[in-house]
């Protein structure tokens, strides 16, 4: 059973409590991209995290894991290899990571923004190739 956060105080409501749980610079993203790309190992994650240090990437992946959104599975082999998997209480947040990406998306759309996920989709369109192979480009893996 993973360890649940240990409030010195309790939450004043559900909202706060929700958003202490996926409070962080980087959760929401690594909820999003192992709710999109399955099964991730950290290396992956790591790359899709561009800024992020490996010290807080593992930071916010015990957390994560200690308030029961992630599994983390080692396996005894040389080099180790670790991967990052939600769980069903993880899969719960899902629709509404989904929901807050579309929203950004708009936010960042009405103001004539992009993200550097957009700029290599559309690069890879223009080109008739796409980063993750053949076929139409992954929308989940723009977050």
């Amino acid at each position: 059973m993973p360890k649940r956060r240990n409030y010195d105080i309790l939450p004043a409501c559900s909202m706060e409590a929700a958003l202490n749980l996926i409070n962080g610079r980087w959760k929401g993203v690594i909820l999003y991209h192992l709710l999109t790309d399955g099964t991730t190992r950290f290396n992956e994650l790591h790359r899709r995290l561009p800024g992020s240090t490996p010290r807080l990437l593992t930071k916010q992946l015990r957390e994560l894991e200690e308030d029961g959104f992630i599994n983390r599975t080692i396996y005894p082999v040389v080099p180790p290899k670790v991967e990052y998997s939600l769980t069903d209480e993880g899969r719960t947040i899902g629709p509404i990571l989904l929901q807050l990406r579309g929203w950004g998306h708009g936010w960042l759309r009405r103001r004539g923004l992009t993200t550097l996920a957009d700029d290599v989709e559309t690069n890879a369109a223009d080109t008739g190739r796409f980063a993750d192979g053949p076929g139409a480009p992954d929308m989940a893996s723009a977050a």
